[in-house]
């Protein structure tokens, strides 16, 4: 067999890493022994797989910003502690199935900082959804319509992170009031949810309308769950001026 064949084969059987790998040994002509040159092949197929598993789920997650651990501002004076933020950027958060509130005013950055830490979540091979809580609410009450409202709920459930932001911009009904507390039923103590809100988390109660609901999902998300408060003036005012 020549190596026009072998690297046809290779192809034909997905395996693009190897491909790659080893017409670049032979344009360089390295020499490498039979273990080394299997170690070399397995290695770039992993490595090519990884890469290609990050890229599915960044795509997938939709998120708002391509945002990343190593471009958050921990210079602007906003609250936010770098160690504590660093040490939730290795993940072990969704490792102990632990959740993330932000909150803090307008501009502070909360959707840029879900962003990086969704991005990071994807990096290390988990998968994560991105949604703006309304505009979540409103598909699932159209999917209702379409009988895709539980095909919905379950791809959101075997997420590793859900991330919900813009949480308490519009007021709940009845109706997204029961689709949160699904939503956050199904994930308790399985996966981890992380929530950003300009609303402060004692005024989740109003913004949720229900007090027994509001209770429930409280309970659920918010106990053990780690908390940043970011505080100060807009970041995009800051730019402007």
């Amino acid at each position: 067999m020549n190596q026009t064949q072998t690297l046809e084969k290779l192809r034909n059987l997905r395996l693009f890493g190897m491909e790659n790998a080893f017409e670049t040994a032979l344009q360089t002509q390295q020499s490498f022994t039979v273990d080394q040159m299997v170690a070399y092949l397995v290695e770039a197929e992993w490595d090519d797989r990884q890469n290609r598993k990050v890229n599915r789920y960044l795509k997938a997650a939709h998120f708002r910003y391509p945002a990343s651990i190593e471009e958050v501002d921990f210079h602007t004076p906003r609250n936010l502690d770098q160690n504590n933020f660093l040490r939730l950027a290795d993940m072990s958060f969704i490792q102990k199935k632990e959740n993330i509130i932000i909150t803090g005013p307008t501009g502070t950055g909360k959707s840029f900082l879900s962003s990086a830490i969704g991005h990071q979540a994807c990096i290390k091979g988990y998968k994560t959804a991105y949604f703006s809580t309304g505009k979540l609410f409103a598909k699932l009450q159209t999917a209702r319509v379409d009988r895709s409202h539980h095909k919905i709920i379950q791809k959101i459930e075997k997420t590793d992170l859900l991330i919900l932001d813009d949480f308490g911009l519009w007021p709940f009904e009845q109706m997204a009031r029961l689709d949160l507390l699904e939503v956050i039923e199904d994930r308790h103590g399985k996966a981890s949810t992380l929530i950003a809100s300009q609303i402060p988390l004692p005024n989740w109660y109003d913004i949720i309308g229900d007090q027994t609901i509001a209770d429930a999902i409280l309970d659920r998300m918010a106990h053990h769950a780690h908390r940043i408060k970011l505080q100060g003036e807009s970041l995009r005012k800051n730019k402007k001026k």
